[in-house]
């Protein structure tokens, strides 16, 4: 038998109201018998997953093009729910139809988010469950979802976040580059001139950086972070992940850009791209900083020449104007 234990948690001094809390345990509740209880029937039968979910805004994260990442908590929540929001009803529809589900859709895209949000809301409040899901991957990892989402939290409506596959961090997870600190940038802008200047922008940054990138600008943009952040940057870019031609191209930008070229399949597909920060400067050693110093106090007075030091090592002025201080009295100081 399946168990499932559930837990949930209202953060002293938090604005979750009572009844927002009573519905969070509501539907911690939920999925715990949900699970324990199609560990014995409906999952294992394929039988119609019909029973509800308490009233809500769950935000469920879908596969990004291998049906089989579908989590169990996303096809109950869909399952269960009164109403499905997706950002496009065809897609959509298609996913359901695979996964046997038959819950009612409505449009919910960049185009009407906001006039779809009090029908949403209305719904909600009605008593209804209602999912958001994207095209692919999590809502508003780029996708819509944003305005929908803070209309929900400022009506104080409960939003439930049922998580899942998102590309980003998929491609993360395999890039082989420093993941401790990251920084998502979704897609760049399409003008070229807007899209340069961004890249200027990021390209002294240290953590990693994300990107989606559409295949008809992949070369343009391959090119123009090789002219902003240096063609020697590594990156590894990755095509159609999870999906039957997924690949993955490593190395420098450059490096990148040239076997995406010569890659028959490379001018097809979804890409996301993961690029490295510009590395930290290396911090001078104790004895080159007393050595610079050295040189400007027999120029300079301590607080001139420990400013001066401080930028050509790259050392807080502070800790240079200390170490000024001890050499200019050792210099001071009389000789035995």
């Amino acid at each position: 038998m399946v168990r499932a234990a559930a837990m949930c948690f209202v953060a002293p001094g938090c604005t979750t109201s009572l009844v927002q809390a009573v519905s969070l345990k509501m539907t911690c509740e939920y999925y715990m018998n949900t699970v324990t209880q199609n560990s014995n029937n409906s999952v294992a039968t394929g039988e119609p997953l019909l029973r509800k979910i308490p009233a809500g805004l769950y935000v469920v994260a879908t596969p990004i093009g291998n049906l089989a990442d579908i989590t169990e908590r996303a096809r109950l929540t869909m399952a269960g729910a009164d109403l499905i929001a997706a950002e496009d009803t065809r897609r959509t529809a298609r996913m359901l139809t695979q996964l046997g589900i038959r819950t009612e859709l409505i449009s919910c895209h960049e185009h009407n988010e906001m006039q779809r949000a009090p029908q949403i809301l209305e719904r909600i409040y009605s008593g209804q469950a209602v999912a958001l899901v994207t095209d692919a991957g999590t809502p508003l990892m780029s996708d819509p979802g944003y305005r929908l989402v803070k209309t929900a939290r400022d009506a104080g409506v409960t939003v439930v976040p049922i998580p899942g596959a998102c590309a980003a961090v998929a491609a993360l997870s395999v890039a082989g580059l420093p993941s401790d600190r990251f920084r998502f940038e979704g897609f760049l802008p399409a003008a070229q001139k807007a899209r340069q200047a961004r890249l200027t922008a990021l390209a002294a940054a240290s953590e990693t950086l994300i990107f989606y990138v559409g295949v008809h600008k992949m070369q343009t943009v391959l090119a123009d972070f090789c002219a902003t952040f240096g063609a020697d940057r590594p990156a590894v870019l990755g095509r159609e992940l999870t999906k039957l031609y997924e690949t993955f191209y490593t190395g420098t930008l450059s490096e990148v850009a040239e076997a995406l070229a010569a890659d028959p399949g490379g001018r097809k597909g979804e890409f996301t791209l993961v690029v490295s920060g510009r590395p930290e400067p290396e911090a001078a050693s104790a004895a080159e900083i007393r050595r610079i110093l050295q040189v400007l106090l027999e120029e300079l007075p301590a607080g001139q020449a420990a400013s001066i030091a401080a930028k050509l090592v790259g050392v807080k002025k502070r800790e240079a104007y200390e170490i000024a201080l001890e050499l200019k009295g050792a210099n001071d100081s009389p000789a035995d």
